[in-house]
């Protein structure tokens, strides 16, 4: 069984210590592929690092919407540069998040310069909501997202914002919280999207699944996740990891 983390942090300085063993742990859970993101130049330094330990670990950068303020055409030509790599297969994450104290309307006009920026790229889009779906959605759609593809990461809306984004020809990505005890709706949101379009993350190092919740994830955890959706599916976990994995092969572009 081949399980692919499609969303993950492992170039934080939470895993500077015990990098090597997170990526065995990982493997001894079939999690043998993983995307990783990078927020900043450090993490970008941090992530190339990685592609030295495995073939199998991919990259994104992004700006994130907590970091808004920043953007400007010195980071975004840098991002374009970074992105050019071979092993950098999506934009992200980036995207709107209305709990943070970023005004609303940078995090807006930063989201849109780097969805341009992915449509002139023609790389796929790995987006962040919180607190923003009508405005997230609206914003996907006005870039015709379909036409370089996305994935709603951490997906933790309701069936029906569900199949507004997979309207607009989106992946969505299910991590740690569809096992959370309260999270019913995103469970009703998984049971309602197709099987081709689920991809499964882990969001390391936050948002690890029960029965490990509150402590540091990583992307081992990625297999009690799928594990977890294939029973709500009644299904193999084998039959969703390959599922699942040839989904994220197919979302990135990755050439067999």
């Amino acid at each position: 069984m081949d399980i692919f983390d499609s969303h993950t942090h492992i170039n934080d300085l939470a895993f500077a210590n015990d990098l090597p063993d997170v990526i065995e742990r990982a493997q001894a859970f079939s999690v043998t592929s993983m995307l990783v993101l990078a927020g900043d130049q450090a993490n970008l330094k941090r992530l190339r690092a990685l592609f030295a330990l495995t073939p199998r670990i991919y990259g994104a950068a992004g700006c994130h919407p907590e970091d808004a303020e920043r953007y400007d055409a010195t980071e975004e030509q840098e991002l374009k540069c970074a992105l050019q790599a071979t092993r950098m297969k999506a934009l992200g994450e980036i995207g709107l998040d209305y709990h943070c104290q970023v005004s609303h309307a940078v995090q807006q006009r930063v989201f849109r310069q780097q969805l341009v920026l992915a449509r002139q790229m023609h790389l796929p889009v790995s987006i962040h909501n919180r607190d923003a779906f009508a405005d997230t959605y609206q914003l996907l759609k006005a870039a015709q997202v379909a036409e370089f593809g996305g994935v709603m990461h951490s997906f933790n809306g309701d069936a029906e914002w569900a199949q507004k984004f997979l309207d607009l020809g989106m992946y969505l990505s299910f991590s740690g919280v569809v096992t959370f005890k309260n999270a019913i709706v995103v469970r009703k949101a998984f049971l309602a999207t197709p099987l081709e379009r689920i991809l499964v993350e882990t969001d390391a190092p936050y948002l690890a699944p029960e029965p490990y919740r509150g402590r540091q994830n990583e992307p081992g955890f990625t297999r009690l996740t799928l594990e977890y959706l294939a029973n709500l599916r009644q299904m193999s976990a084998e039959e969703l990891a390959a599922i699942t994995y040839q989904n994220t092969i197919k979302f990135l572009r990755i050439k067999s």
